[in-house]
């Protein structure tokens, strides 16, 4: 031991080893009390980025799932809203198949009354059919926007030749520069004097020779751009291409991809659509034939109905997946982020030890220089 007194070096050792031992004692209690490993950056900064992001997918995966409930319990609406058209259109069969017999001749009226009240009300379950305001089987779910009466198209974009014609939609794109080659692009359409808008930043300009296509979800709208649009969107011959009929999107995964969704398309069943009018059974030639309409009205009925129980089919495999993906990646985000609760015990009593051991050596560190005064005597 040196025999100085200005500076006690066993002292300041042992109180560097203390502060050590006090130090790891309160990250054991922080850890032991969050429950997590990973408290702060410092802890784990590595561990903390993975975490992070598993965690933020986590959250997605939870409201993909509870998109896909959502999903499948709007499309078992759509369902109900067919497997009563069905049921009337089986109806419909009855009374053709009656109609068409010479001995039903007195009761015709009556019979084609009934029928045109079973065609009035297919048409009422599919306009009424909805989902939180959403339309299912009058056509329009899904549907984008078509060239027709009051089409109006903003500077360089051009309808797409063939597209199907439809009243009442209007739509004018409007771009702001943000450099050469790169726009954002607002389109705003106005569908039966409601005016809808959506923005998509950032669009790039396609290589020379090949163009692109931009989705506006919302509107159910693609524009298809070419590669020789400058700042201002001029001259660029971008197509507005979308037909009737399409498919809307719901989002079963955690990123922007087209792997994380699953497209939907609702047929309409209307009895337009179906190829229905009223008035068939007023004779048994007229409902001859319109036994056959109505044979072609269930087969396409099926089909729809076909569809749509392929989606909810796929829609439920989608939500078993997504439950072992929640399950797997909560497994991985608490192997990181999560502590060892026994194991944390363990350095907490440790780091106990050390300090009551730590805070005796202190003791006697500084009562070492006490034995120099034995030199005075």
């Amino acid at each position: 031991m040196s025999l100085r007194i200005q500076n006690n070096i066993a002292a300041l050792n042992a109180h560097r080893n203390l502060t050590i031992s006090d130090n790891a004692m309160s990250s054991s209690l922080e850890k032991l009390s969050s429950g997590f490993r990973i408290n702060r950056a410092a802890d784990d900064a590595a561990g903390l980025s993975v975490a992070q992001q598993m965690s933020a997918d986590l959250k997605s995966y939870n409201v993909a799932s509870q998109n896909v409930s959502e999903a499948n319990s709007m499309l078992q609406v759509g369902e109900g809203a067919m497997a009563s058209v069905g049921d009337m259109l089986t109806r419909l069969k009855e009374l053709s198949t009656q109609a068409a017999s010479a001995n039903a001749s007195s009761n015709l009226t009556k019979i084609n009354a009934e029928g045109n009240t079973l065609i009035d009300e297919i048409d009422r379950i599919a306009q009424d059919t909805e989902y939180s305001g959403t339309k299912l089987s009058n056509g329009s779910f899904g549907v984008g926007m078509s060239a027709g009466s009051g089409w109006t198209i903003g500077q360089g974009l051009q309808a797409a030749s063939g597209m199907q014609s439809a009243t009442n939609y209007e739509i004018a794109a409007v771009s702001t520069g943000t450099a050469t080659g790169v726009v954002n692009l607002t389109v705003t359409a106005t569908l039966g004097g409601v005016q809808y808008a959506e923005t998509i930043y950032g669009i790039t300009e396609p290589t020379a020779g090949t163009t692109k296509d931009v989705k506006f979800g919302t509107l159910g709208l693609t524009l298809t751009l070419n590669s020789n649009f400058t700042s201002t969107l001029a001259n660029t011959g971008a197509q507005i291409q979308s037909n009737h009929n399409t498919a809307a999107d719901f989002q079963v995964g955690a990123k922007n991809t087209a792997n994380d969704r699953i497209s939907v398309a609702l047929g309409s069943i209307t009895s337009t659509t179906l190829g229905l009018t009223k008035d068939q059974m007023l004779s048994a030639a007229n409902a001859q034939t319109f036994m056959a309409t109505i044979d072609s009205a269930i087969s396409a009925l099926d089909t729809s109905r076909g569809a749509l129980g392929a989606a909810q089919n796929r829609l439920g495999y989608a939500s078993a997946t997504l439950a072992t993906t929640i399950q797997n990646t909560t497994a991985a985000e608490s192997a990181i982020k999560d502590v060892d609760m026994s194991a944390e015990m363990t350095n907490l009593s440790k780091n106990q030890i050390l300090m009551q051991a730590g805070t005796a050596m202190l003791a006697q560190a500084n009562q070492a220089p006490q034995m120099l005064l034995s030199l005075f005597k």
